[in-house]
C-alpha cells in the first residue's frame, strides 16, 4: 500500500505506553506502507539524551532497510521544547512527506503531541515578557497562586508547583487575555489510531528489564557527560524521570539504591498517567484500536494492515 491508495485513512499512529515496543512496528509498518516515521515523543527531541530517553536508532532498521525518521534529535539538550513547537515541526514534516506521497506513521508515548496533531488544537506561542515577570518577581508563592486564579480555575496544579512556573502560566493568561497570539493551523488528517498493550504485570516486567539494561549501558554516564557539557542540573530534572533521579544521585542528593527504586517506582508510575491520557483520548472519541504487545511482530504488522484496508 502507498499514500496514494489509501483513501480512507492518511496517517496511522502507533503509540502505547513506555517500554511497549512502538518504534519497531511502527518501522515495520512504514516499511509495507512506503512510509517514514514521525516521532511523537516529547524527549527524544533532543540531542545526546539517548539512553535515557529510550532512543533505539536500530528499531528503524528492518529487513537491512533503514526507515527514515523524523523530530528526533532536532534541540540541543538544555532546551525547553514545547507542544506548539511540535505542531510547527509536524506540520513541516507532513506537508514534506505529502509531496513525495509517502505515508505518514507517527510513533511516540507522549500523548499531549499526539492529541495535539490528531485533534488538530488550535495553539499560539507565548512570547516572553521580561518587563511583566519582573513585576511578579517580588510576590510569594501564594500571592501568585492568587493571581492565576483570577485568570482562570486552577485544574493543573504543576502551575503553582514553584514561582517559576506560576509567573509563567501568569505571563501565558496574561497574553492571551491581550487578544494578540495567532493560533496555528493544523492541516485536515484521517487518523487510524492504534496502540500497543501489554497486561500490567507483563509491561512491569518489561519497564524494570530495560530499566536495568540501560543502566549497564552506560545510563548514568550519559548524565554525567551532560552535566559536563555545561547543562543546568534544574533543566536536567526539568526533564523528568530517568535525567531527574539520575542527575540527584551524580550531584549526591540521594544514593544509587535510592535513584535506582525511585526511578523504577517513577517510570510504572508514568506507565499509569500514558495510560490515563490514552482512556481520556478515547472519552473524548479518538478511537484507539489496541493491539496485544504479546503477538509475533508479522501478526501485530498484519492486524494494522488490515485496520487500514
Amino acid at each position: 500500500m502507498d499514500a496514494k491508495n489509501s483513501s480512507k485513512y492518511d496517517l496511522l499512529v502507533v503509540t502505547g505506553p513506555t517500554a511497549s515496543g512502538k518504534t519497531s512496528l511502527a518501522a515495520a509498518l512504514a516499511l509495507k506502507l512506503n512510509g517514514e516515521v514521525i516521532s511523537a515523543d516529547s524527549r527524544q527531541v533532543y540531542r545526546h539524551m539517548n539512553l535515557g530517553t529510550g532512543k533505539d536508532y536500530n528499531d528503524y532498521v528492518v529487513e537491512g532497510r533503514k526507515i527514515p525518521y523524523h523530530l528526533v534529535d532536532i534541540a540541543d539538550p538544555g532546551y525547553k521544547y514545547s507542544v506548539f513547537e511540535y505542531q510547527q515541526d509536524f506540520i513541516k514534516v507532513l506537508a514534506d512527506l505529502r509531496s513525495r506521497n509517502v505515508f505518514p506513521v507517527v510513533c511516540g508515548g507522549s500523548g499531549l503531541y499526539i492529541d495535539s496533531v490528531v485533534s488538530g488544537y488550535k495553539m499560539t506561542e507565548v512570547p516572553p515578557d521580561p518587563e511583566f515577570r519582573a513585576s511578579l518577581e517580588t510576590r510569594s508563592l501564594e500571592e501568585l497562586t492568587k493571581i492565576l486564579s483570577s485568570y482562570k480555575k486552577l485544574h493543573n496544579r504543576t502551575d503553582t508547583d514553584t514561582k517559576k512556573r506560576a509567573i509563567r502560566a501568569i505571563e501565558i493568561e496574561h497574553f492571551i487575555e491581550t487578544g494578540k497570539q495567532i493560533f496555528t493551523d493544523i492541516p485536515e488528517v484521517k487518523p487510524l489510531v492504534t496502540g500497543v498493550l501489554f497486561g500490567r504485570d507483563i509491561r512491569r516486567e518489561r519497564i524494570s528489564e530495560r530499566l536495568k539494561s540501560r543502566l549497564e549501558e552506560g545510563m548514568v554516564d550519559e548524565v554525567k557527560h551532560l552535566l559536563a557539557e555545561g547543562i543546568d542540573p534544574d533543566i536536567l530534572v526539568y526533564y523528568g524521570l530517568e535525567y531527574k533521579y539520575i542527575t540527584h544521585y551524580i550531584t549526591g542528593r540521594i544514593s544509587y539504591e535510592e535513584m535506582y527504586t525511585s526511578l523504577e517506582t517513577a517510570i510504572h508510575q508514568f506507565a499509569k498517567r500514558q495510560m490515563t491520557w490514552f482512556r481520556g483520548m478515547e472519552r473524548r472519541g479518538i478511537k484507539i484500536h489496541w493491539i496485544d504487545g504479546e503477538l509475533p511482530m508479522n501478526t501485530k504488522v498484519e492486524q494494522v494492515m488490515e485496520l487500514l484496508a
